[in-house]
């Protein structure tokens, strides 16, 4: 028989070792203090407030969605880039479950182009309304305005962190209102609340009783898809509620402000007003991008906005998919 001699390796370090390893540790410590030193330092001169990290980290992710094919679904995971920024009101009858396949507006609820009769196909529906300044698809005659009303008690919802570095600047939005209809107010469309005699009559009995004021736009052109009545592109999100409500309180206190006193008669033009809108329904950051009327009808269409806030806030929901505390808002007043 044979024996070996296995020879345990040693557990003590030798010199050599040591002094590697005191040279490790002395660069390790020597790069935290510098990191720990430039995060302060950055602070002090308040350089991470001013580094939007969203911007930064958003290249590297879109990367990342082309490389496996992500696509975002309308109503689940899409986000505000996703969304077109003119607002328009959807006519109940034409609304349809399915999206369009592109839409420049957006709604609370879908709609795809069509019209009751089109020799030619441009693309865009015909619609034989009266007015060309607001995307409008059914006539809704203006509501007898009421006073402000308490803003209801808001539902509880934890307060956003300190830090925001991650916030995402959302687009403008084009919330459009319908031109103010100066003279007699007009509560029904149909005051005759008789039986309709037609399919047309019971639709626009329909339409009438809900949606924002305004009349029917004046579009040429023509689409292949047809039905009773015109409807547009539009694209329907979870957030659509909140705005239609925003448009509804801002507008029913605009008619208010007219029916105070005869501001309008005579005047035509427009005033344009930017703002921010805040998740807790704050609005600050007023500007007036456009005003072709004189001060005092721009100074109505800023109490329009500002009397009814705060707004509610916004949904759970609505924030995640906006990714920002804050969105900034465009209205447009037209007056004719």
């Amino acid at each position: 028989m044979s024996s070996g001699i296995v020879q345990m390796p040693s557990l003590r370090l030798e010199r050599r070792d040591l002094t590697r390893l005191g040279w490790a540790f002395f660069v390790s410590l020597l790069l935290h203090a510098s990191c720990f030193g430039g995060y302060k330092l950055g602070a002090k001169l308040h350089v991470w407030e001013r580094i939007d990290l969203a911007k930064v980290l958003r290249p590297a992710s879109e990367v990342v969605t082309k490389i496996l094919g992500l696509n975002a679904a309308v109503g689940e995971t899409a986000t505000i880039r996703d969304v077109p920024v003119v607002f328009v009101d959807v006519n109940p009858v034409v609304a349809s479950t399915e999206p369009p396949k592109s839409a420049k507006y957006y709604s609370d609820r879908h709609s795809v182009a069509a019209n009751p009769d089109a020799d030619k196909d441009t693309g865009v529906p015909k619609i034989d309304g009266t007015q060309t300044l607001v995307p409008k698809t059914h006539d809704v005659p203006r509501p007898r305005p009421v006073p402000l009303q308490p803003l209801p008690a808001p539902a509880s919802e934890p307060e956003p962190g300190a830090d925001s570095a991650a916030r995402v600047n959302a687009p403008p939005g084009d919330l459009v209102l319908a031109k103010p209809q100066v003279g007699p107010e007009t509560t029904s469309a149909y005051p005759s609340q008789g039986r309709p005699r037609t399919v047309r009559e019971a639709l626009a009995r329909a339409q009438a009783a809900s949606g924002l004021a305004g009349q029917k736009m004046k579009q040429d052109g023509g689409v292949k898809r047809r039905a009773v009545e015109s409807s547009l592109d539009v694209m329907g999100f979870p957030f659509g509620d909140y705005d239609r409500a925003v448009v509804e309180a801002v507008q029913n206190r605009w008619f208010y402000l007219l029916d105070s006193g005869d501001f309008a008669r005579g005047r035509k033009g427009k005033v344009v007003i930017e703002f921010n809108l805040h998740y807790d329904g704050r609005v600050s950051d007023m500007n007036v991008v456009e005003n072709t009327v004189n001060e005092l009808l721009c100074l109505l269409c800023q109490k329009a906005i500002l009397d009814p806030a705060p707004y509610p806030r916004w949904p759970a929901e609505m924030r995640r998919m906006i990714g920002s505390d804050t969105r900034h808002v465009r209205f447009t007043f037209y007056y004719d």
